[in-house]
């Protein structure tokens, strides 16, 4: 039986400028929908694994082309809630060399931050799946938002599902009225797998990995080994914990590689060097989705990560949040075929 996953969190509007244009130059904004949740559940229905998305959106046209746009990927809708007021957006500026990108949050008030307890009957909704997945971004939109994840995760620990976070800070979100490692305690506790960055365990826990700098486009993944110690020691029921390592040269050229610590082994990736970037929003994203389908298909962990690291790899060649690549895509460059070459 295949896994199937549901994954839960806020999905929006995003409006960028046409390429590289600043948004005090535009006159017209490309407009798409994405989120960090339902990014991954995109890509995991990409892979042919049965993944839902969770989520309310306002019973307006809006709305409705959000739940179009995710239909067309074939992710199940059949748990999204209609009603509030709005749908949340989010602006993004594409950096270039040594500019870098800038997203302008407007999803105050939105309907899924206006989420309150017992909105979902998380026992119904989870009934059939085998997968919960959630981000740090969910319990920062708003106090309804954080006690509605924990509803959830409670409901799935207590279904006996895998349970997978993505650390995912963002400092411009937390605004509440608690600290993130405050919220993100008790939620952390009941998961299985945790993915994060290479700054989120500090942001977030106060877990720094030493003498690093992300900005001199080297990340050595040794260095992230006591932060995985440290993470499994504070939350006992995680089994496994990845981290994606990006050396930030300039904006359009990064360095790119993970992680991955399961039950005391350590396991390192290859490092892909992308030049070129067409747009990195959602790497992180396709990075977990990429580690949830290789950890519920191979046996192997290092094949699992290197599945991951080039699924997220690929991302960054694709425009918007969602990762338009199959497996076969992604294990002909996990396999070493990356020349770009023309398939004829």
């Amino acid at each position: 039986m295949p896994a199937h996953i549901i994954t839960f969190g806020e999905i929006m509007l995003r409006l960028s400028p046409p390429g590289r244009l600043r948004i005090g130059q535009a006159r017209a904004f490309d407009a798409i929908y994405g989120g960090g949740e339902a990014n991954v559940s995109v890509a995991l229905a990409n892979f042919g694994l049965p993944a839902d998305f969770v989520t309310r959106l306002p019973a307006n046209d809006l709305g409705d082309a959000c739940l179009q746009f995710l239909r067309q990927y074939g992710v199940g809708t059949n748990h999204i809630l209609r009603g509030g007021e709005r749908l949340g957006i989010y602006f993004l500026e594409n950096g270039a060399a040594q500019r870098g990108s800038k997203v302008i949050y407007d999803r105050a008030g939105s309907a899924f931050a206006t989420l309150q307890p017992g909105a979902f009957d998380w026992k119904k909704v989870l009934q059939e799946a085998t997968w919960f997945h959630w981000t740090g971004i969910t319990p920062a939109v708003s106090q309804g938002a954080a006690a509605v994840c924990l509803e959830a995760v409670k409901a799935a620990r207590d279904l006996g599902l895998t349970i997978s976070c993505d650390l995912n800070y963002r400092a411009k979100l937390w605004k509440w009225g608690k600290a993130a490692g405050e919220v993100m305690q008790e939620l952390v506790a009941r998961c299985d797998l945790a993915v994060a960055n290479e700054e989120d365990a500090e942001k977030v826990f106060g877990i720094q990995a030493p003498e690093t700098d992300i900005r001199a486009g080297k990340v050595e993944a040794e260095k992230y080994i006591p932060v995985c110690e440290l993470l499994s020691a504070r939350f006992p029921r995680l089994q496994t914990i990845a981290i994606t390592l990006r050396g930030s040269l300039s904006a359009s050229h990064n360095t790119w590689s993970g992680a991955l610590w399961q039950k005391g082994k350590f396991f390192t990736a290859p490092t892909y060097d992308i030049a070129d970037i067409v747009d990195r929003v959602g790497a992180g994203d396709s990075f977990a989705a990429g580690l949830i389908y290789s950890l519920s298909q191979y046996a192997d962990p290092q094949r699992a990560l290197n599945f991951a690291v080039a699924a997220s790899a690929l991302k960054h060649s694709i425009f918007g949040d969602f990762n338009l690549v199959t497996v076969g895509e992604v294990e002909a460059l996990a396999g070493g075929n990356a020349s770009g070459r023309v398939s004829r």
